[in-house]
């Protein structure tokens, strides 16, 4: 069992907080756009961190907790490339000028793992009450399997976000943007700006992401930490990697299919897991073949993406919704199309 001390998780938290605060003052001030070489650098920085951690862990800890935190860390960065799917949405929406992108996407990043903390608490403190939270976890991740494959073809909707539509209904907020500024004043009166309903929508739009991807980590690890380091150091490299493969987000055309599947997987998992806790004929799945087949997917994804777009290049892929936008929800029925 992995003990981590206070001393453990203050450090681990302050390295955290460093690579954080290097995002701010390096970018987030930034007044020009991210080139595509800088956005390569960072990001290779930022999973070079996260791997040389699950080293430290394993030499300090023992190679079998090492896996587990590299199989959660690879499961929630591919569960985060989804993410980027509906930052792209969110920019485009409301029009984010390309100079303010880096500032909306940490700010909204840094809320997301700071709401993220609390939610792996709870589940971490549900799983050791209860152990019957695995087979609600992997039923959890089955449903949403289920209905990522069904909106495979579609985007999750802005306008359906709760906290978005209640800021516009109640919050004075202006037409247009004042540089990176979330508050501004207008006359005599403070109001807010474009800016902050984008952070907004990232913030809490990631932490709908969170309720799947957190009991999907789960699954490979039962310990706090990990599933704390997995989910920030996936989470840290997310704002440099929109910049370096969002102009490739469209060719992923199977992208959807393959997180689907993956979350399946390890809803499998879970329930193997609990139904072991009651017989213990029932096999379990090693951690080791989780992160073969985790990599497998994602390779083989990949791959069937790249050579689909090459023969159909009008194809575009979607980020895929958990229920049908409301846009879409009054639209015929063949006005949508897209890949599988």
């Amino acid at each position: 069992m992995l003990a981590v001390t206070a001393t453990g998780w203050g450090i681990t938290i302050a390295v955290l907080a460093a690579l954080i605060a290097v995002d701010l003052l390096l970018f987030a001030r930034r007044q020009d756009a991210v080139s595509l070489r800088e956005a390569a650098a960072w990001s290779s920085f930022y999973i070079a961190v996260a791997l040389l951690f699950g080293v430290v862990l394993g030499l300090q800890s023992g190679w079998g907790l090492g896996v587990e935190y590299l199989t959660g860390y690879a499961v929630e960065k591919s569960l985060s490339i989804d993410n980027l799917f509906v930052f792209v949405v969110i920019v485009a929406t409301f029009a984010v000028p390309a100079a303010q992108q880096p500032k909306a996407l940490t700010i909204g990043i840094v809320i997301a793992l700071a709401l993220r903390f609390v939610l792996i608490a709870l589940g971490a403190a549900l799983i050791d009450a209860f152990s019957f939270m695995f087979l609600l976890f992997g039923l959890l991740l089955f449903a949403t399997a289920i209905q990522l494959m069904r909106h495979r073809d579609q985007d999750p909707s802005v306008e359906d976000n709760v906290l978005v539509g209640a800021a516009r209904r109640l919050l004075p907020i202006t037409d247009r943007y004042h540089g990176s500024r979330l508050l501004t004043r207008v006359g005599t009166r403070r109001a807010l700006t474009p800016m902050f309903l984008v952070v907004l929508a990232i913030g809490s739009t990631d932490v709908l992401f969170a309720l799947d991807s957190i009991p999907a980590v789960f699954g490979i690890t039962r310990h706090a930490y990990i599933v704390f380091a997995a989910n920030a150091f996936a989470l840290l490299g997310l704002r440099t990697l929109f910049f370096l493969v969002s102009g490739l987000l469209d060719r992923l055309v199977y992208l959807s299919t393959g997180l689907a599947s993956i979350l399946a997987f390890i809803g499998l998992k879970l329930v193997l897991h609990f139904a072991h806790t009651l017989d213990t004929a029932v096999p379990e799945i090693p951690t080791v073949a989780s992160l073969l087949v985790i990599v497998a997917t994602l390779a083989i994804v990949t791959a069937a993406s790249l050579i689909q777009t090459r023969h159909r290049p009008a194809l575009r892929a979607h980020a895929g919704a958990l229920r049908e936008p409301a846009r879409d929800r009054d639209a015929p029925a063949d006005a949508a199309s897209g890949a599988c």
